[in-house]
């Protein structure tokens, strides 16, 4: 009766130690994450490289350009109010106005040190201020200034609006603010054009002028196209960074996920499995059945407590 309650049970604990086992679980988990980490980490980083240079460099740059073409058409007004009017002020007005695109195009420089039309920026601004003070040491006395002839320019402008003002109710809403535009837009022309025609110091400068100010308005205008260009650019490269990395880390992450889970039945299966079988030849020898072979494989903890059991069951069975 005892052979048939004979039974063998087999404890194999192919690492040398539970401990051991534990660390190389963890060590297994640490390495399963660093590429999802690393890959985060290196995709967060890009992200802030480019966000950095859209913010910090290349929208500061156009909006400075666009600020550049403000100030060239305000000292370009101040210049025109000069020679209509020989009021001192509106010559401090257009120093003011260069002084500030100077440093506009300073800063510009400061912050892309490779934008080129700079320099030319600052040579045609240069240029214009040279031409406008050889102008104004040209110019008439203060005072002698062609009011008849702004005055009629004043008229007419007055009438062409009180005859668009009669003609509002045939007009839609939008048409009557376009011409109104376009009549705004000429009166400055007109007034130039009329003052011009009476001043020959104005008929020799103002050509010279004309082209240095629009020189630096061709620059600040290619500046703010770069800029913006810049910045569009960067967005789909965000964009596209953004898409690569989306997909990237669902893969890594399903690798991983899968990996992790291939880990979690192997590793525990070593610790476990002995557990049981451990379990089980207790609860034979409880039940009064005391012959039991153990098949004992490897060393560590494990094995230790299955000899213990084993000398455990053995002094059991004398004893009884």
């Amino acid at each position: 009766m005892e052979l048939t309650l004979r039974k063998s049970f087999k404890i194999f604990a192919p690492a040398s130690s539970l401990r051991r086992r534990v660390a190389i679980s963890l060590a297994v988990v640490r390495l399963v994450l660093v590429p999802v980490i690393f890959l985060a980490v290196y995709y967060l980083f890009e992200m802030g490289v480019i966000v950095d240079r859209i913010v910090n460099v290349d929208a500061p740059v156009a909006a400075l350009a666009e600020q550049a073409s403000v100030e060239m058409l305000d000292a370009r007004r101040a210049e025109r109010s000069y020679f209509l009017l020989r009021d001192p002020q509106y010559l401090q007005a257009n120093k003011e106005s260069l002084s500030h695109l100077k440093t506009i195009f300073e800063r510009i420089r400061g912050l892309a040190p490779e934008q080129d039309p700079t320099q030319d920026g600052l040579r045609n601004v240069d240029l214009y201020e040279q031409q406008f003070g050889a102008a104004v040491s040209l110019a008439e006395t203060p005072g002698s200034t062609a009011l008849e002839r702004v005055q009629e320019v004043v008229r007419s402008y007055e009438k062409d609006l009180n005859d668009l003002l009669k003609q509002a109710r045939r007009k839609t809403r939008v048409r009557l603010v376009d011409d109104l535009r376009s009549q705004v837009g000429s009166f400055d022309t007109k007034i130039v054009n009329t003052v011009e025609a009476g001043d020959p110091t104005l008929q020799r400068v103002a050509p010279a002028l004309q082209a240095s100010s629009q020189q630096v308005l061709n620059v600040a205008s290619e500046l703010e196209r770069r800029g913006w260009a810049r910045v569009q650019r960067d967005h789909s490269d965000a964009r596209r960074l953004l898409s690569r990395a989306e997909w990237v880390l669902s893969i890594v992450s399903v690798l991983t996920l899968v990996l992790s889970i291939w880990i979690s039945f192997i590793l525990p299966r070593q610790v476990v499995k002995p557990l049981v079988e451990l379990r089980d030849a207790v609860d034979h020898a409880a039940s009064g059945h005391y012959q039991i072979d153990f098949e004992l494989r490897g060393e560590g903890e494990l094995v230790d407590l299955a000899k213990s059991v084993r000398n455990l069951i053995a002094h059991v069975k004398q004893a009884c």
